[in-house]
């Protein structure tokens, strides 16, 4: 059996933090069942992610790794400091006899708690969970309870998990909502991690989660794209590239899905999207844009269509529990307790000859009736893919693949190969293949011929506990497998099975090319405040050459010179 694996998280940004917080939830319902795996191989090794502690009290924690850099407004109640490790109460001395004064702050609003049924509230507060070793007894109930879903909830709110006190670090500089004071350009951020008080945190608090390390095989980081937490983002990986040489880094670039805005703003959004991809791309061991949005250019696409999903678009809550179930199964490879796969290993399959940046695409839940076989389910599905893109519109079909990883969970033994009858005749290869690998990499083969795939198919589902939302299609049954008919009431799904891939996929040399054209011509003299903020309009160009250059790392073939069109001249 392999020995730990250690991985340190980074969030960067109010909707990095919302993904985040769906994402550590669903690393707790992992293990929150009392049910070994239904084979042993297939455990996860949780001391990947989380860290093994103890309070003043002596009571044992189990804490993410995770550093945490957001504004305060996203942190709402939380404290900085957290709340296992706090000191005792202590009380007032008996000797004194004099008169005391009590200062009192008004409470933050109590908020009305949705997808929780009662008595199984969660607490980002005095939390001693059930699913944690250690803890005992249900979790207490908070006295701040979860905003309304109809409302816009910080990513606080719907966070279940403890932290440790060295993962959050409050920016004060900027605000969210103030128009004239917002975090909204690449240079800003940088600003932030050039020198002074933050570079300094983040170094110690990297310090604290590494030196712990019995491995470390590398960091994953989590930050807003679109916004001026993508300089953010540039300026902690070159940290992490300058003091961790030679550690994976597996980076995501987080978009909401947008809806129409003021011109500058689309601009802005564009700009750090481009210098995000840029910079992160060739510092990272691999890049991942996600995001549901159609498209990540100058005019938003529509947001990306799920078919057993009912999700709000305009809700981050929502939005960020996709990204955060495709993540948490993107990763497993790493994860594995009997893998010895890391993220370096995982990132090899996919960023050779330059091509640094992959593409996400997943299938939630992977449609399949719950007595139907998975050779069935892939050959009803063909010859289209059974996924939809997760990665700025791209992801096209029809381009092709170079490479890709992927991960089917939540299928079980006995549906991995065909059920038919001894002597019907097989309809397809796929019903032939005697393992579900064999089916999967058949079907891949089919899809995606003469590409370079990995693959993995395991028999736990994704596990969901609230207060992941509950936006499934009705005729899904609790374990998230398809009916015939739509159930009498709509079930409380508990789990679902999941395809997620990483695709190194020909469709980004569209995509990049598209972002280096929407820019090229433009007038950048417009937009001086954006390059006020510290990025020099040279410096941006010499982004925009990267950029295509870059994409040509994605020119499968002569079908691709058309698209060229020599428009990406003076």
């Amino acid at each position: 059996m392999s020995g730990v694996r250690e991985v340190v998280t980074l969030q960067l940004g109010h909707y990095a933090g919302s993904v985040g917080a769906h994402w550590w939830g669903l690393q707790e319902a992992s293990f929150s069942s009392n049910s070994a795996p239904p084979d042993l191989d297939e455990a996860l090794q949780h001391d990947v992610l989380f860290r093994a502690g103890r309070t003043m009290q002596g009571r044992e924690t189990f804490t993410p790794r995770l550093i945490v850099m957001d504004l305060k407004e996203s942190l709402a109640a939380l404290r900085q400091e957290g709340y296992l490790y706090e000191e005792p109460k202590t009380t007032t001395p008996t000797a004194w006899k004099g008169n005391l004064t009590t200062h009192q702050q008004d409470p933050v609003p109590p908020r009305t708690v949705f997808d929780q049924p009662e008595g199984d509230r969660f607490s980002n507060g005095d939390f001693a969970s059930k699913s944690l070793p250690g803890g005992k007894g249900k979790p207490k109930q908070l006295a701040q309870p979860l905003a309304s879903e109809n409302s816009a909830p910080a990513w606080s709110d719907f966070l279940r998990t403890n932290l440790h006190p060295r993962s959050i670090l409050t920016i004060h500089e900027y605000n969210r909502e103030e128009e004239s004071n917002r975090l909204e350009a690449f240079g800003q951020g940088e600003k932030l991690l050039q020198a002074g008080h933050y570079l300094e945190e983040l170094e110690d608090r990297l310090h604290f989660y590494v030196e712990e390390c019995d491995y470390l095989q590398g960091f994953q980081l989590l930050f807003d794209l679109h916004n001026g937490f993508s300089g953010v983002g540039s300026k902690a990986v070159e940290l992490l590239q300058d003091e961790y040489a030679g550690k994976g880094i597996l980076t995501c670039g987080l978009t909401p899905v947008l809806q129409s805005s003021l011109p500058h703003r689309n601009f802005y959004r564009l700009m750090n999207t481009v210098l995000g991809i840029v910079r992160l791309s060739s510092q990272s061991s691999l890049f991942c844009p996600l995001s549901l949005n159609g498209s990540l250019g100058l005019k938003p696409g529509s947001p990306v269509a799920l078919p057993y999903l009912h999700y709000e678009p305009s809700l981050d809550y929502q939005t960020s529990a996709i990204l955060a179930t495709a993540l948490d199964t993107l990763t497993i490879p790493y994860r594995l307790q009997t893998s010895d796969m890391t993220i370096s290993n995982l990132t090899e399959t996919l960023n050779f000859s330059g091509r640094k940046v992959a593409e996400a695409s997943v299938a939630m839940p992977f449609s399949m009736a719950e007595d139907q076989s998975l050779p069935e389910a892939l050959y009803n599905q063909q010859p289209s893919t059974a996924w939809c893109p997760l990665s700025s519109g791209g992801n096209r079909r029809d381009a092709g693949c170079f490479a890709q990883s992927v991960v089917l969970r939540g299928i079980s033994k006995q549906q991995q190969v065909s059920n038919a009858s001894p002597g019907t005749e097989p309809k397809s290869v796929l019903h032939m293949c005697e393992t579900g690998q064999e089916v999967l990499a058949r079907y891949l083969h089919t899809v995606f011929p003469r590409t370079l795939s990995s693959l993995l198919l395991l028999q736990g589902p994704c596990k969901i506990l609230a207060p992941y939302p509950q936006f499934f299609a009705p005729f899904l049954n609790k374990y998230g497998f398809l009916s015939e008919k739509p159930l009498y009431g709509p079930a409380k799904v508990e789990s679902i099975p999941v395809l997620a891939a990483f695709q190194s996929s020909a469709g980004l040399y569209r995509t990049l090319g598209d972002f280096y054209r929407e820019l090229h011509g433009t007038d950048l003299r417009r937009w001086e405040s954006f390059f006020s903020a510290g990025v020099e309009m040279e410096d941006f160009r010499e982004a925009l050459d990267e950029l295509r250059t870059l994409s040509l790392c994605y020119k499968k073939s002569s079908l691709d010179e058309n698209s060229d069109d020599d428009d990406d001249t003076d």
